[in-house]
């Protein structure tokens, strides 16, 4: 599945299939909490928590192909990532775009 974060796709021509989207809600835990409590007395990157989001984009991109290819999509563009505070120690990250099929 291609993926771009264009609104076209160059050289191609394509009909528009829809609005694809992927979530997910991951949570803090103790562990990383602790260390990034830690991590704030000196300064710096916060590494639980970059790998945490890091592993959060991974599973909406995946949701967001999965239904794309449910679709019968070529690629996806218009590829985009939000982020949102659910609730305290809780975060939503959403992955969409608009799934295209290739016509040549």
């Amino acid at each position: 599945m291609k993926l771009v974060s264009i609104e076209n796709y160059p050289g191609k021509n394509f009909e528009v299939l829809g609005l694809v989207r992927g979530t997910v809600v991951e949570s803090k835990n103790i562990g990383r909490d602790f260390m990034a409590g830690m991590k704030t007395l000196v300064g710096g990157e916060i590494v639980g928590y970059t790998e945490m989001l890091n592993e959060a984009r991974a599973i909406a991109t995946k949701r967001m192909v999965d239904d794309a290819e449910a679709l019968g999509a070529d690629a996806i563009i218009g590829v985009r990532f939000g982020s949102s505070a659910i609730m305290q120690g809780a975060a939503e990250v959403l992955a969409y775009g608009t799934a295209i099929r290739f016509l040549d």
